[in-house]
């Protein structure tokens, strides 16, 4: 089952197969993820230099090839503050600069890599290995805002009172979509006029969501965003191992005759959140059902192999765990290319 999607979900640069020893094994029939390798492909050269920028191919944007242009770590506000104070005085040739939000920064990773978890070969200088600040709220908590980790790659919240460091992004994408967020807050997560604040409830920046975001198709719901098709229950077996949940997904494969699945990978699951709610971050009026927290990807962290990626969705957040532990739940997505 596909649809017209408005917005595919790019590649995430996982390259190798592992088991849940962290050893590396061949992809052929193993439903991982580099064995695919879906999403919309990379460019190469992926980045192109315009002076002190840098030009990402893939999504458009435009970065700073000094990753870390304030220096030191900075609480959210003063990251936001620092930003505008770039536009002033017309930093690196521009003045249009912002805090990016949790998709632009996001999209700046590869799954392949790691300290940092950027693509390989990349221009950019002053790199730190820890957490970088985006311009989205954490809806579960807006006292909080989002943040990235350039070591590993995962994406957390924490409190806006807290420092972390800044990357600055200009430009428009036409590949990444809109977050969901639509209001603006301030440091205690009091809700506030989003004109002048730099947010990401501000700019609202990415391809905007079709109406309606899903279409029921029998078991399956086609994200008409994506054109990818999920299962319309949410949760195949219970919490189990990584491992096993590759193996029922095939065994699920093998009673079937027209509908075949698999287990998304990490950008896949991502792709679903509402970065506007919470508990879970899914679209309001969503049409799934039995709805879990923590959902298993096809794809490994390389950061640790015998880890795999996972989408905290009560929460929205982009984490791992550990393969040989029964915690997470499957949700599994079509690989059918028609309906």
């Amino acid at each position: 089952m596909s649809g017209e999607a408005s917005c595919p979900v790019l590649w995430n640069g996982q390259e190798t197969c592992h088991d849940e020893q962290g050893r590396e094994i061949a992809c052929a029939n193993s439903g991982q993820d580099a064995e695919s390798r879906r999403g919309q492909g990379w460019p190469r050269p992926r980045f192109e230099l315009r002076g002190d920028t840098a030009q990402d191919r893939l999504t458009g944007l435009v970065w700073s090839c000094d990753a870390s242009p304030a220096v030191y770590p900075l609480s959210w506000r003063e990251a936001l503050d620092f930003v505008g104070e770039l536009n002033r005085r017309a930093a690196f040739g521009f003045s249009d600069w912002r805090l990016p939000n949790r998709h632009e920064l996001r999209s700046l990773l590869s799954h392949q890599t790691r300290r940092p978890a950027l693509v390989e070969g990349h221009p950019f200088r002053n790199v730190f290995c820890g957490w970088y600040w985006s311009s989205t709220s954490a809806a579960i908590n807006p006292a909080h805002a989002w943040y990235v980790d350039l070591d590993g790659g995962r994406m957390f919240y924490g409190g806006k009172d807290q420092s972390f460091m800044l990357w600055p992004v200009r430009g428009i994408s036409t590949v990444l979509a809109f977050t969901g967020q639509r209001q603006c807050y301030g440091e205690t997560g009091r809700t506030i006029a989003c004109d002048g604040s730099g947010q990401d409830g501000e700019f609202r920046s990415g391809v905007p969501w079709p109406e309606p975001r899903f279409e029921v198709r029998g078991e399956a719901v086609l994200d008409r965003l994506t054109g990818l098709a999920w299962r319309r229950n949410t949760d195949l077996a219970g919490p189990i191992l990584w491992s096993d949940a590759l193996a029922q997904i095939a065994d699920l494969n093998r009673t079937v005759n027209r509908q075949q699945w698999r287990l998304p990978n990490i950008n896949e699951l991502e792709s679903l959140v509402d970065a506007g709610t919470s508990g879970p971050a899914l679209p309001p009026g969503h049409p799934f059902t039995a709805v879990r927290d923590v959902y298993w990807s096809s794809t490994t962290s390389l950061y640790e192999p015998d880890w795999a990626w996972a989408l905290y969705l009560d929460k929205g957040a982009v984490g791992v765990g550990q393969k040989r532990q029964a915690r997470f739940h499957v949700w599994v997505i079509s690989r059918n290319v028609s309906a």
